[in-house]
């Protein structure tokens, strides 16, 4: 992880460059429960969002979108777990190399009310992210405050010829770590991190495979992870410094994880 990087809504006020990540979501089991979690810890609040996969709402942070949360149909038993976006100029055409380069195209692409047009895809070691295509650039973005997006990593097998998938379906370059015991790259667009991709070899976890983890900006990682708990959620890994802020793992009541990040003081 490098640098803290949000945004309100995938249109965001502004166009974004495509491959910038550009929204987060989450589909789960309970909105109810999902709303009282996530509007205790960060502040959110809720208004009803597009359907194109049923009941959804978006958040909204002092009135700016934050990020989508849908409810899963019963007869789909899907992980619960946060997704990033990608910003696209041609979602069909992203689509497109996604598949011509190992990925899979899950979902779409697809039009999303008047908002834009999406697909739900895997890379080619089968971490799910999306695609984001704009109609308009409406609403106004909120980044680097509490209860916001604040960067995305991939946790994946080996980073090289993963991120390599992504370089060549978005056009980033990759900025390696050099390591012997620490396998990481960080994904960069015209200069500015983007994202990162870590290899960690077979302790990939078995039950979740190669995944996305969103961060999240708090003013407080230890008061977080402590409401977290009283919230019902869990934490998976303990609150600890690290050259970018105070971190912490944790997971919501229906266990989609996320990891709270309080930046460099």
């Amino acid at each position: 992880m490098t640098d803290a990087r949000g945004a309100a809504r995938p249109n965001g006020g502004t166009p974004h460059a495509p491959g910038t990540p550009c929204w987060v979501s989450l589909m789960v089991r309970s909105l109810d429960a999902t709303e009282e979690f996530y509007g205790a810890l960060f502040g959110w609040e809720f208004r009803p969002g597009p359907q194109p996969f049923g009941p959804s709402v978006r958040t909204l942070l002092d009135g700016h979108d934050v990020a989508g949360i849908g409810l899963l149909p019963p007869d789909r038993h899907l992980p619960v777990a946060w997704t990033p976006y990608f910003a696209s100029a041609d979602a069909d055409a992203t689509a497109e190399a996604v598949r011509s380069r190992g990925g899979t195209v899950g979902v779409g692409p697809l039009d999303v009310s008047a908002a834009g047009r999406l697909a739900i895809c895997s890379d080619p070691c089968g971490a799910v992210f999306g695609i984001w295509q704009a109609a308009d650039p409406l609403g106004t973005s909120v980044t680097g405050v509490p209860g916001t997006p604040a960067w995305n990593e991939l946790t994946t097998f080996e980073s090289q010829t993963v991120a390599k998938f992504y370089e060549t379906v978005f056009g980033y370059d990759e900025e390696p770590e050099v390591s012997a015991d620490f396998d990481h790259i960080t994904l960069r667009l015209d200069g500015r991190p983007v994202a990162g991709v870590r290899g960690v070899g077979r302790a990939v976890p078995r039950d979740r495979g190669p995944h996305w983890t969103t961060y999240f900006t708090v003013a407080d990682t230890d008061d977080a992870v402590d409401h977290v708990r009283h919230l019902g959620g869990q934490v998976l890994t303990p609150a600890r410094d690290s050259p970018h802020g105070r971190v912490a793992t944790v997971a919501d009541r229906e266990g989609a994880r996320f990891t709270l990040l309080q930046g460099p003081r």
